[in-house]
């Protein structure tokens, strides 16, 4: 383990991994990411699913006995993915009994296109959970309006959650509350609060893309210099919402309970500005009791030639809300760019997965006697 990636989990932060594919199960690679950098989780989203289907062989044999079977192509999807998810989860099964059910992680998403019908997310989530099948998965729903009672139902119900696609402070503040509210219901119907786990996934890069773009419209020093500023300030700003509620009345009694606190996790960690250095989403957000989940390439820069700083995250809140009032000064308006992004978000994801139940549909349909025989 490098020193870095040594000092972020002294530090309190959780190492995840932004990507799953079969692949990485059929040759260890996972395992040996789990052994060597201390990964402790995996996340994934219909955008990884899509990529590893796509790109791999490794699926042909179960894609040939779904199509003899004249499986649909929505339980086909959810054949493929649950496979490769309860697989993860076996690999990351020690992870989470040596960390007493916090981390060994591994997340799976509702489909996308659900994520404005309640009861449909609901029913959904059951399913995954279901058939999965394992103590240490996460069911992944998306933290748009709708969401946020299927997050507080599959809550109540023992069902741990992944809260993703969060942009928003607001949306923050509601999701908490979603949550507050789902572990309430789950100590009125008996559940083990200790048995229930939750992260809420904040996005970071996507909001400086969206933000640089806006500025670079803008003339003057000022906005220059508040360019790639804004994601991390965001983050940062959560940061300080997190502490604030888990230190409330209403959460120490669930606490006193055995429930767990809801994480914040970092996602979309990759820099996709070349300019930034690509350790950025990861040394500046450390903090403790937080997730970082990375694409492998942004893991490997971190062990390569990440710089822990010696300042921590709340020494920070002053100067991220000054960069927020700054943006709104040269004239960006922040409500607007996290419901875009929020937006936006969701549609990625209903193209991904539209597109490979697609081309899955192909492949169920392709004629037996043009496979391999087995």
């Amino acid at each position: 383990m490098s020193d870095a990636l040594a000092r972020l989990r002294e530090a309190g932060v959780s190492i995840w991994l932004d990507d799953l594919s079969r692949r990485r199960l059929v040759d260890g690679s996972l395992s040996r990411l789990v052994r060597d950098r201390h990964v402790a989780g995996v996340t994934t989203n219909p955008t990884i699913f899509a990529h590893a289907i796509e790109g791999s062989d490794c699926y042909d044999d179960q894609i040939a006995d779904l199509a003899l079977r004249r499986v649909g192509v929505e339980e086909a999807l959810r054949a493929l993915t649950t496979f490769d998810v309860r697989w993860a989860c076996d690999v990351l099964r020690p992870v989470h009994e040596a960390s007493g059910g916090t981390d060994g992680r591994v997340s799976i998403e509702v489909d996308p296109r659900l994520a404005h019908d309640t009861a449909r997310t609901v029913a959904e989530a059951r399913a995954l959970w279901w058939l999965v099948d394992r103590p240490n998965l996460f069911v992944k729903i998306p933290a748009a309006r709708q969401g946020l009672k299927a997050i507080s139902a599959c809550l109540a119900e023992g069902i741990s959650i992944n809260v993703t696609l969060l942009f928003s402070l607001d949306r923050y503040d509601q999701v908490v509350e979603a949550f507050l509210t789902g572990m309430e219901g789950a100590r009125e119907s008996g559940h083990d609060l200790a048995d229930i786990a939750s992260v809420a996934s904040f996005f970071v890069s996507r909001v400086d893309t969206e933000i640089d773009h806006r500025l670079d419209q803008v003339s003057g020093e000022k906005a220059v210099a508040l360019r790639g500023r804004a994601a991390i300030a965001n983050a940062r700003i959560a940061y300080e919402h997190y502490e604030r509620f888990f230190t409330s009345e209403r959460w120490l009694r669930l606490q006193e309970a055995g429930a767990r606190r809801q994480r914040l996790l970092w996602a979309s960690t990759s820099v996709k500005d070349p300019a930034y250095d690509d350790t950025r989403y990861v040394t500046d957000l450390i903090a403790p009791d937080v997730v970082n989940t990375m694409p492998e390439a942004t893991l490997n820069a971190v062990a390569d030639h990440g710089i822990v700083p010696a300042r921590g995250i709340r020494d920070t809140y002053g100067e991220a809300h000054t960069v927020l009032e700054e943006l709104a000064g040269v004239g960006v308006d922040y409500a607007d760019v996290v419901q875009l992004l929020e937006e936006e978000g969701v549609a990625k994801f209903d193209k991904s997965w539209d597109e490979l139940a697609g081309k899955l549909t192909a492949a169920l349909n392709e004629p037996v006697s043009g496979r391999t025989e087995r």
